[in-house]
């Protein structure tokens, strides 16, 4: 065999490696794509087959960013045909529960929310239903309690009594009130009451949109009482007596979501401080939840349901 017939076949033997390792290069890209594909899916928490989200809020309700944004994004999920926030929760921060209400307001604006309340959903535990289509709760569910407090400690006797004086400089006559050592000024009481009454003003106005109230009517109930759930039916404040169950059934009936859907859970990332709960183990962990809620701190402003301070 010549020398050239030698380098031909070589060459032949050349192309045909070169191919093999082409068709090996665009598989692998292929399949590099494929999951990157899923792993962002997951992460969106996106899915391929139809499903109902389920939201559980329980415990006290604080900013979480990371949640707001996860149930938010079941608006632009194709695969999320309603969503169900299931609720028992005394109330919390205004701002956490303007966050999380202003979240499942752009779920609801896109497809079919439902709520379900568990032994209490008050003040801002309330404020996150009115979203919703459609309301339920028990008959002896605590709901409502619709207004905003402002609460402050105040020592300044106390350390009277220890012979300890408390000094501070401020920029302005406002800027320590509420004090911790010092009695709320007349001025300062006056501007704190109105925060409260704008931030009431807004609650009543959600809760207004959300159940087609009339402001007036809203604010005529909102006097920080709680209800029972057979008394909110028969305000207006819910829509029926019942459970999960009713609220499927609704779905299917009302929207066409079918009840042989699958549920999955709205989830998120757990931060350092749910961990260390969640290793307290019963009933710590419930406990300690109720205490901290969705966040370590909340805001001056509550809407939060209290016996001692409710009208009712």
């Amino acid at each position: 065999m010549s020398f050239e017939s030698d380098l031909l076949i070589d060459r032949r033997r050349l192309k045909r490696r070169l191919l093999f390792w082409r068709v090996v290069a665009v598989l692998a890209v292929l399949v590099c794509a494929l999951v990157g594909a899923s792993l962002v899916r997951n992460a969106t928490g996106l899915s391929r087959g139809a499903y109902v989200a389920r939201l559980d809020v329980t415990g006290l309700i604080g900013e979480n960013r990371a949640l707001n944004t996860a149930v938010a994004g079941l608006a632009k999920d194709a695969s999320a045909k309603a969503l169900l926030v299931r609720i028992d929760s005394p109330g919390g921060s205004v701002a956490g529960g303007e966050s999380l209400h202003d979240a499942i307001a752009k779920v609801a604006a896109k497809k079919p929310v439902v709520v379900v309340m568990g032994g209490t959903a008050a003040s801002a535990g309330y404020m996150i239903a009115v979203p919703a289509a459609r309301i339920w709760a028990h008959e002896a569910t605590l709901t409502g309690s619709i207004g905003v407090l402002l609460q402050a400690g105040e020592v300044s006797g106390l350390l009277d009594r220890l012979g300890i004086t408390a000094e501070t400089i401020v920029s302005g006559p406002l800027k320590n009130q509420p004090s911790l050592t010092a009695p709320i000024s007349p001025a300062g009481r006056e501007v704190l009451q109105a925060l409260v009454m704008d931030m009431y003003d807004q609650f009543v106005g959600m809760v207004a949109t959300g159940r087609h109230m009339d402001p007036e009517r809203v604010r005529a109930l909102a006097d920080g009482r709680a209800y029972t759930g057979r008394q909110a039916l028969k305000l207006g404040l819910i829509d029926a007596i019942g459970d999960e169950q009713d609220a499927r059934s609704w779905l299917a009936r009302e929207r066409g979501v079918a009840e042989s859907l699958p549920m999955r859970d709205v989830k998120t990332e757990k931060t350092s401080l749910q961990k260390l709960l969640g290793a307290f183990g019963p009933p710590w962990d419930t406990i300690l939840k109720s205490v901290f809620g969705q966040g370590v701190i909340l805001d001056g402003a509550w809407a939060v349901w209290q016996p001692s301070l409710a009208g009712g």
